[in-house]
């Protein structure tokens, strides 16, 4: 049987998730310059990956924090395969801002958290970790006990690793970095060349050089 790790990432390529142009590299957030942007969001459109995504999420979730109580969904991302986690787990669901809003309540957390409440967190991507980790620091801060996190994709940086290691949260993902460009090399999306580029910006994202 197929493993799910491949299974997700061959899916992320057919529906168009993942883009990949070396020739003229996205801009992160963060500033840094990427042959490759991964986007999750279309996975909502795709009815069979959201489905098998859902319940891989929901799957793994249980399996690394069988003592959860609350789903956590990182905003805005990850709300919709939070919910969709959370429905098949039969557990609440809260999300969390990136920060708190500058109205109303001024929740940064939306939904109910009971203090001390055990929560596994679902994530769209991670990347260097300081936003999925941001919304960690935020549900200790409200009182909750996190117990671990499963995401769908990592790019696998060691940064990120260490930062989760850092802050004693296990991170758990459906598919990575490595899996994807293997899938992508399988069914003939990739050049060699553009392989050697994707591996270079892998080894070092942050002073990755398109022009060189």
């Amino acid at each position: 049987m197929e493993k799910t790790d491949s299974m997700i990432a061959r899916g992320l390529l057919d529906i168009g998730a993942v883009l990949l142009s070396p020739d003229r590299p996205f801009t992160w957030a963060s500033g840094w310059k990427s042959p490759i942007y991964c986007d999750n969001r279309r996975i909502l459109s795709s009815p069979a990956l959201r489905d098998r995504v859902a319940r891989a999420l929901a799957e793994t979730a249980a399996t690394l924090c069988p003592d959860a109580e609350i789903v956590a969904g990182v905003a805005t991302g990850a709300i919709a395969h939070g919910v969709l986690a959370a429905d098949r787990m039969d557990k609440p669901f809260v999300y969390v801002r990136p920060k708190p809003k500058d109205h109303g309540t001024g929740s940064q957390i939306e939904g109910a958290l009971p203090e001390g409440a055990r929560v596994v967190v679902i994530e769209d991507l991670v990347s260097t970790g300081m936003s999925s980790l941001a919304a960690v620091d935020a549900l200790r801060a409200a009182g909750a006990q996190v117990l671990g996190m499963a995401a769908i994709f990592t790019y696998g940086f060691e940064v990120a690793r260490a930062r989760f290691e850092s802050a004693g949260v296990p991170l758990v993902t459906l598919t990575s970095y490595s899996v994807l460009i293997g899938e992508a090399v399988r069914s003939g999306l990739v050049s060699a060349d553009m392989v050697r580029t994707l591996e270079a910006w892998r080894e070092d994202p942050a002073g990755w050089d398109p022009s060189v």
